[in-house]
């Protein structure tokens, strides 16, 4: 859900929220002059003012005020009128629309309500500043920050938490915010819901009353209890609770007010009371759940509604689908078939009993409907639900179901139970998105797999497609393909009476890897300082230089497939990595250690050289030991520059990173059997297999076989996070799901079995990597990317396939054949979309550029893969 931000302000591509149009929606402050001395600076969504020459704390209790659309700016003056003349530091978020984003449904809960925050330099400013502000706008409203302490009663909020950025190692292997103990100990600076006081810390005598006001309010005296959580948004959270008068279980929704916003500014109260409404109005309906109350803890809100009996369709989907193995049961695909059609009528009908009493539905997914033992259809989330006279405009809806704007009153509805008819097969909708026209494209992919009627798939595509069928090309990009992966002028046309979209041809490789090289280059934006290629939302955090999702990925993908240089794409590149820039990354997928190495191999090597010793000049022991940001990556590309450059002093670096990462290892048994605990990832970009990997390589570079022990003591505690599923598939286990793909699931690992096993023969390895052939060979994956999707497991398939062609094997073959169920369309060129399937991506982690080297890896002629594998 954080991916709905990034959908805003373009329509093709995901970008930054800040990317629309600042002076439109700027705070006046954000003019506003600041005395002599002071400096305002731009970080990230915030302005930041600072009196130059003023030493403050690198961490200490901060105060963060909260606010609405119609009283920030009273807010945000009344705390710059107090904090410049007493020269205390703040910052602000740059605008409106930032302020509304972070406050929105899906917003991250750890950032809701944070508008202004000030940094007081010890607990007597902290008094003053909160008694100073608070005397002006005390009681202003504003969402509740969840992990402060309110002061009185808002907007101002405390907490205890750094001043400056530094980062540690977390428990989940990832780095973290961090501030610092007493015997300087870098720990996580934890921003959960929920106050919290370090340990070492001791809560402000002044500050007690308050924590005391924030415990007071509780379920306590109420006739409910909770049992657990179900869900939890920025608006509030699902709970299963028990009715104590009657022992029933029942469904408890909070609602919290000036949070969980729309686009059109309506708070989860707001929302919360529409459906207490709407299910009024449509009590005694058999598909839709009875209001039991409605009351309110402190400012939030509760709704108590009957618990909707039976499992959401999503999940029987899951569970039952039969194309998620290699080998598809006729019997099996049959009866699903049967169970699925039967579904898709029950959910119309029960849709038709609200359109009878004249209600929109608004949010109709397989995750709002539930699905019954006895085969019951019930409808869940009415927050949306509209009567059809208000001509309400949706501003919630799931992207893979939600209609087009085009589509008003029941044909919402209608547009949603066509894209789940698709789904329940083909659960590719949120394509559409896209490109309309993908929906005749699925059906026809689902008439060949399934034996589904077209009278049934027909009427689906038409509702989806609207009046006017070829209305349909809404295709990213728009154009027609300018080159021999398809849609040339005379070539056959669909069955729409479009040319066809280009496809991932095995049999025309040249074809294929220029279309797709033109479809990046044409999406670059080189006047652009903060990306040069579109990408995955993580380029806004990570940088836009680094392997994983910036222009170093690409350019390393577009060279090693045969897609040429792009010497002015290289300059962007160099100048950026060549800046001091302070808050740079250092590892090798998400940081300069990757960068240093696509230099190096596009032949910039003393750029290369310098980018490499700022990496060694920053304080890598800190790091993990992952391959994607950690220590094993690290080593590795140390590794790589020594045998590159001969240097000896880079060799020993190399295996001084090894030997740290060893100390760290443990032994197989120190890591539980699913994920969880202090080594809670597995696979290669997270778990032990990128270690694994660099002791690999580190035992091909000194023949010492104590590494070949590490690497197995490191793969054998992925192992332990593995299992093994009823089909034979070997999945990582995240214990609420198991994944087959290469950066966190099966594929991954078993390519670094398969570089093991070329030293030391061992059969537990050799099944094991079977296991993961089974995971790598079924025939239908939601995501396309390299790092979790069906572009990583063709390239699986591809490095350890037994044929000296690798697009000879049928394994291999049937791979890139599949890739055209998520082909689309740029500018007349072949794109794919990246995660969530929301946007097109051009990428190496989740894009385009990661489908290139894919397909690379089983089609160029020479080599074509990730680096040190």
């Amino acid at each position: 859900m954080r991916y709905d931000a990034y959908c805003m302000a373009d329509r093709t591509f995901f970008d930054s929220p800040w990317q629309v149009r600042e002076g439109q929606y700027s705070f006046a402050a954000a003019d506003r002059e600041l005395p002599e001395g002071w400096r305002k600076v731009v970080q990230d969504d915030w302005l930041v003012c600072t009196p130059e020459g003023t030493r403050r704390p690198s961490q200490g209790w901060k105060i963060h005020a909260s606010g609405c659309q119609d009283n920030a700016e009273k807010i945000l003056d009344a705390v710059w009128d107090f904090c410049v003349p007493r020269e205390i530091p703040f910052k602000f978020l740059r605008g409106r629309h930032i302020l509304q984003l972070r406050n929105m449904k899906y917003a991250p809960r750890g950032g809701s309500g944070k508008f202004v925050t000030v940094y007081p330099a010890d607990e007597a400013e902290l008094r003053e500043v909160l008694d100073g502000v608070d005397a002006v706008v005390g009681g202003e409203p504003g969402a509740y920050i969840l992990s402060d302490l309110r002061w009185n009663q808002g907007p101002l909020y405390v907490r205890y938490g750094g001043f400056v950025e530094r980062h540690v190692v977390s428990e989940k292997g990832v780095l973290e915010p961090a501030v610092e103990r007493p015997d300087g100990t870098l720990v996580p600076d934890r921003r959960r819901p929920g106050f919290h006081v370090p340990d070492w810390v001791t809560l402000p005598e002044f500050l007690e009353p308050h924590a005391e006001a924030r415990h007071a309010h509780s379920l306590a005296g109420l006739p409910y209890a909770v049992r657990r959580p179900v869900h939890f948004s920025n608006g509030g959270g699902v709970y299963v609770a028990e009715d104590t008068r009657t022992g029933r279980e029942v469904i408890l929704k909070e609602a919290r007010p000036y949070a969980g916003l729309t686009a059109d500014g309506r708070d989860a109260v707001t929302r919360l009371q529409g459906e207490r409404d709407i299910l009024e109005r449509l009590a005694g309906l058999d598909a839709v759940p009875a209001v039991l109350d409605y009351f309110t803890v402190g400012d939030h809100h509760f709704l108590a509604q009957e618990l909707v009996e039976g499992k959401p369709l999503s999940k029987y989907f899951g569970q039952t689908y039969p194309e998620t193995g290699p080998r598809a049961d006729p019997a099996a695909i049959a009866g699903y078939t049967r169970w699925a059609m039967g579904v898709c009528e029950a959910v119309e009908r029960a849709v038709a009993s609200l359109h009878a009493r004249g209600i929109v539905f608004g949010d109709l997914h397989p995750y709002n409907v539930m699905v019954g033992d006895d085969g019951r259809i019930g409808l869940i989330d009415f927050e949306v639900a509209t009567p059809v006279e208000d001509e309400a405009v949706r501003m919630l809806g799931h992207p893979a179901y939600a209609a087009p704007r085009d589509r008003t009153g029941f044909a919402a509805d209608t547009y949603a139970l066509a894209c789940i008819k698709l789904a329940v097969f083909l659960p590719l909708t949120a394509l559409l998105r896209l490109d309309l026209g993908k929906a005749a494209e699925l059906a026809d992919e689902i008439a060949a797999q399934f034996p589904v009627p077209r009278e049934f798939l027909d009427p689906a595509v038409r509702e989806i497609l609207g009046e006017n069928p070829a209305a349909g090309d809404g295709r990213a990009g728009g154009g027609r393909p300018t080159d021999g992966a398809g849609g040339a002028a005379g070539e056959p046309r669909g069955r729409d009476g479009r040319p066809p979209r280009p496809r991932p041809d095995r049999t025309a490789w040249p074809a294929v890897r220029g279309s797709l090289a033109n479809a990046i280059l044409a999406a670059a934006t080189p006047d652009r300082d903060d990306r040069l290629f579109p990408g995955d939302i993580a380029q806004f955090t990570t940088g836009a230089l680094n392997l994983a999702h910036g222009a170093a990925g690409v350019l390393y993908a577009l060279d090693v497939t045969g897609a040429g240089r792009h010497p002015e794409h290289e300059q962007w590149l160099l100048e950026r990595a060549l800046r001091k820039e302070q808050r740079a990354r250092i590892g090798f997928y998400d940081g300069l250690h990757g960068v240093a190495y696509t230099l190096e191999h596009l032949g910039h090597r003393a750029e290369a050289r310098r980018v490499l010793a700022r990496c060694l000049d920053e304080r890598w022991q800190r790091l993990g030991t992952d391959l994607y940001s950690g220590l094993a990556g690290v080593g590795l590309n140390l590794l790589h520059f020594a045998g590159t450059t001969g240097d000896g002093t880079l060799r020993d670096a190399a295996l001084d990173v090894a030997r740290t990462v060893a100390e760290r290892l443990g032994s197989e048994t120190d890591v539980p059997e699913v994920s969880g605990g202090p080594h809670p990832k597995a696979g290669l970009m997270h778990g032990s297999s990128g270690p694994a990997l660099l002791f690999v390589r580190c035992y091909e570079a000194t023949g010492e076989e104590t590494f070949l022990d590490l690497a197995a003591t490191a793969l054998r505690q992925d192992l332990r996070r593995c299992v093994v599923r009823d089909d034979g598939a070997l999945h990582v286990n995240e214990g609420w799901r198991s994944l087959p793909y290469l950066a966190e699931g099966g594929a991954g690992l078993a390519m670094v079995l398969d570089l093991y096993g070329a030293h030391r023969d061992d059969e537990r390895f050799r099944t094991a990597a079977s296991g993961a052939l089974v995971s790598s060979s079924s025939r239908f994956y939601v995501q396309t990317g390299l790092f979790n999707g069906r572009a990583g497991i063709l390239a699986h398939l591809a490095a350890v396939s037994p044929r000296r062609r690798p697009s000879d094997d049928p394994l291999v073959a049937a791979q890139i054949d599949a890739l055209s169920w998520h082909a689309l369309e740029y500018q007349g060129h072949l794109a794919f979309p990246g995660e969530q399937l929301l946007r097109l991506s051009m990428d190496l982690a989740t894009g385009s550029a990661g489908v290139l080297l894919a397909l690379g890896s089983a089609l160029h002629t020479g080599p074509a893969h990730l680096p040190f594998l």
